[in-house]
């Protein structure tokens, strides 16, 4: 059995998507942020980060939303991690990724949707006006990369567009300025007709009153 650990929230949504989309047989394990559940003993003994996703199978324990499409991607669907030259463009834009682009796109996450869903007050300005100048300066770099392309590496989709697109579906939400980036926006255009990017949570059964 392996199990995901998740929250409805930024890092396991890509996890959750790609999980979706390559059809993994997992079992969806929802921990409440709000009631500090990523922060329990039991939790904290597989991911001492206290942070989510986790994924857990066997003896197997693995952290990190990227290392855990790797694995996925390694087992169902190889051409989402491809073994020639293109695992160093992949591995480029994963790395460029985490201190940019999804870096900047998700500080406006915080600012406007994080803070909002745990009532932590209103969004800082400064912090917002920060992370919008860079993601601009960034999204730019994207945008010039994707004109003319349809995916980031090569003819088709591999794990590098799932992490880098992550932030997208919240752009209204985070105001996040995507629109302004045509060919990003494309791009983001074609993310949502793939299985599971647009609907990557499982459904959860509500639990009893």
């Amino acid at each position: 059995m392996t199990t995901l650990y998740y929250s409805d929230v930024l890092m396991p949504r890509k996890a959750c998507a790609f999980a979706r989309h390559v059809g993994a047989d997992i079992d969806y394990r929802y921990l409440d942020l709000s009631k500090g559940e990523h922060k329990a003993p039991d939790y904290l003994s597989i991911n001492p980060n206290g942070k989510v996703p986790t994924l857990v199978e066997h003896d197997r324990t693995l952290w990190e939303a990227n290392a855990i499409m790797a694995l996925l991607a390694r087992r169902l669907a190889p051409d989402y991690l491809p073994l020639d030259d293109r695992l160093i463009e992949v591995q480029r834009w994963l790395s460029w990724d985490s201190q940019h682009f999804t870096r900047h796109g998700g500080s406006l996450y915080f600012e406007h949707v994080i803070r909002a869903k745990f009532g932590m007050g209103e969004p800082d300005a400064d912090a917002v006006a920060e992370a919008t100048g860079h993601f601009r300066t960034h999204a730019a770099v994207l945008d010039g990369h994707l004109d003319g392309r349809q995916w980031l590496v090569g003819d088709a989709p591999t794990i590098a567009d799932f992490a880098v697109a992550v932030t997208l579906p919240y752009a209204a939400q985070a105001h996040i300025p995507v629109e302004d980036y045509p060919a990003v926006s494309r791009w983001h255009e074609r993310m949502m007709a793939l299985d599971g990017w647009s609907d990557p949570f499982p459904v959860r059964v509500a639990e009893p009153a």
